[in-house]
């Protein structure tokens, strides 16, 4: 009588029973020590469960393989963007992961892009921008882990962002105490991302503390061509403002550039503001009045968040949303 065949687990299914990728499962048979406790205990338990032994073939396969992390931005244009995904990059290379580009720009359907996007990653980063339906990020919270960037608060998913809210009112504040601007514009769309969400609110309430009314936003999107255009309606005379208080730097810059050139005189005539505090921003003359915001050690915060949730730390990074500071020059009318 034949002997009985008995079925040989994979690395697979010792991974599914554990809840872990299989280049954790990996690093748990080779190297234990950089692997989290409760995580290591798990995968130990689901190979004793299943009595697997991993060949030398499958060993040598598995220890080759890192974790993938995909990222998914709208666009890399602007420095924004690119440092960002320069902070992804690093924390990723610490930890021994590679990065997963998708841009969700143009793409016909982000929701579909990103589902069969999370069937080929171990975790997904998600900027906000990207416009991902809270449905689609709930199906994939299921799946893989998921953190969301510059997003508003989720119930079940990790949303990890810098502080806006109170930065953008304390510059609104400035200008409306220090220069006594009173007819400032906010310029950019706060239902084009979260993050530029929190600015507005932000110079809302400067405006309310005062007993003031904010005015609706110019609602353009918060690149260069826009700044152009925006002051090209200013030199005109089709807009009134003796105070612009920008979404973002690659808006500011261009308008304070477009104004001067048009006879506008920045900030004797209109006080102009930025977000971000990139580098042009301290050449510029005059100097742009902006806020810092540490882009690429969020980006870091976000792969660092996604080790944890893969097993690799015992505690989830902290805090949650990055401080921002605000930084005064002569764009807004300070010496």
């Amino acid at each position: 009588m034949p002997q009985a065949q008995h079925k040989r687990h994979t690395i697979y299914e010792v991974a599914a029973a554990a809840g872990v990728s299989i280049a954790t499962v990996s690093r748990v048979i080779s190297r234990p020590e950089v692997v989290a406790a409760s995580t290591r205990t798990r995968v130990l338990a689901a190979i004793d469960a299943l009595n697997y032994v991993p060949d030398g073939a499958a060993r040598s396969l598995a220890a080759r393989q890192n974790e993938a992390v995909a990222v998914a931005l709208p666009e890399l244009n602007g420095p924004y963007y690119a440092e960002l995904l320069s902070g992804f990059e690093s924390a990723a290379s610490e930890i021994g992961a590679s990065i997963v580009l998708t841009l969700t720009r143009g793409k016909p359907s982000v929701d579909a892009e990103l589902r069969r996007l999370a069937g080929r990653v171990d975790a997904l980063a998600i900027h906000s921008g990207t416009g991902v339906s809270a449905a689609t990020l709930e199906s994939l919270h299921r799946k893989v882990p998921v953190v969301v960037v510059a997003g508003p608060r989720h119930p079940h998913i990790t949303t990890l962002s810098t502080e806006n809210v109170e930065s953008a009112s304390r510059l609104t504040g400035h200008l409306i105490d220090t220069h006594q601007r009173r007819q400032l514009l906010f310029v950019g769309d706060p239902t084009a991302a979260d993050d530029i969400a929190g600015r507005y609110l932000g110079f809302r309430a400067a405006h309310a503390s005062r007993g003031l009314t904010a005015p609706e936003p110019l609602r353009c999107e918060a690149v260069e061509a826009e700044g152009r255009r925006v002051a090209a309606f200013l030199a005109a005379g089709e807009l009134t403002a003796d105070g612009l208080v920008c979404a973002n730097d690659e808006l500011a810059l261009a308008l304070v550039h477009e104004l001067s050139r048009s006879g506008l005189d920045v900030p004797g005539r209109i006080s102009v503001t930025g977000w971000d505090d990139m580098m042009a921003a301290r050449y510029l003359t005059p100097g742009l009045s902006t806020v810092r915001q540490p882009v690429r050690d969020l980006g870091e915060l976000v792969v660092n968040h996604i080790s944890h949730l893969l097993g690799h730390r015992e505690e989830p990074v902290a805090p949650r949303r990055l401080a921002t500071s605000v930084i005064l020059r002569q764009s807004c009318g300070c010496s």
